[in-house]
């Protein structure tokens, strides 16, 4: 009697191990094109298989993602925060079900949770024009580091740039077009390319900094010793962090972030003369750097 050899199929599974979690965790992650994303939704998915793996072993799909999302409430994170968690976890079930590890109707359950509501709420730091003002008052314009700084500041709320596309700015991406400076081809968040228009007064900022710091090709922004010299090929997103925060600390705003820097420049456009009050302010008042 002849047998016949039966293949069999591995069915989807319910209940997914940490095996299956971290297979499917490294097929998110490669989907995604930014370091910086990876890096959220890497942290977000950890959070979320440190707490799986803590609860009672329950089906993958719409009940325990529901659990999970009052969790994240309990512990009282902001709406942003807790949607993109969900958002991670959705990514996960949808590349576990398509690796043939979940079953596709619980990662269809999975897709169905809905996210927190935000009500209106504006996260984070906003900025009103005097406190940007005040920001661009306090570096020392008459020092090589006080004018760095003020270079940056400037450059963060008049044009909205990411810490990480800052450290990469060089001089070649300034140029001008139409009668009017603008950074062009930068390479951003995603791979995405685009370009920024710059004020004359951040313009002019820059100038200034270029001039003193003797820098024609390359990274515009750099290290400065304590004894005013400029060394290095580029300055450290961290360095970039502490900056902010060095001088929201002088101008007694709480909890200041580069990015919030940022909001405010897709908010709202600094008056020209924004840079002359400020370097007025800072000359009067006299702060080091």
């Amino acid at each position: 009697m002849r047998q016949k050899n039966k293949t069999k199929r591995r069915s989807p599974k319910a209940v997914l191990r940490l095996p299956d979690l971290d297979h499917s965790k490294s097929s998110v992650l490669q989907t995604l094109g930014s370091a910086a994303s990876q890096k959220t939704y890497a942290f977000a998915i950890d959070d979320f298989i440190s707490w799986y793996c803590s609860e009672p072993r329950l089906a993958f799909g719409r009940t325990v993602v529901l659990r999970y999302r009052y969790h994240l409430e309990a512990r009282q994170l902001a709406p942003a925060t807790i949607n993109l968690r969900l958002a991670a976890v959705r990514r996960l079930a949808y590349e576990a079900s398509d690796n043939g590890l979940l079953s596709p109707d619980l990662a269809a359950g999975v897709r169905r949770v809905k996210g927190a509501k935000r009500l209106g709420m504006r996260i984070g730091n906003w900025l009103t024009p005097a406190q940007g003002k005040q920001l661009l008052g306090l570096p020392d314009v008459t020092s090589v580091k006080g004018s760095r700084n003020f270079a940056m500041l400037a450059v963060l709320l008049g044009c909205g740039l990411r810490r990480g596309e800052l450290t990469r700015l060089t001089v070649s991406h300034l140029q001008q077009r139409d009668g009017h400076w603008a950074i062009i081809d930068l390479f951003g968040k995603g791979g995405h390319v685009r370009s920024v228009p710059v004020p004359e007064w951040v313009k002019a900022a820059i100038d200034s900094w270029l001039a003193i710091a003797a820098i024609e090709t390359g990274i515009i922004f750099r290290c400065v010793s304590k004894t005013g010299s400029v060394w290095g090929n580029r300055l450290s997103e961290k360095a970039v962090w502490w900056v902010v925060r060095e001088y929201a600390k002088l101008a007694g705003i709480d909890k200041l972030a580069p990015h919030d820097l940022r909001r405010y420049a897709e908010c709202r456009i600094m008056p020209n003369h924004a840079i002359r009050a400020a370097r007025h302010a800072s000359l009067s008042s006299g702060h080091a750097a």
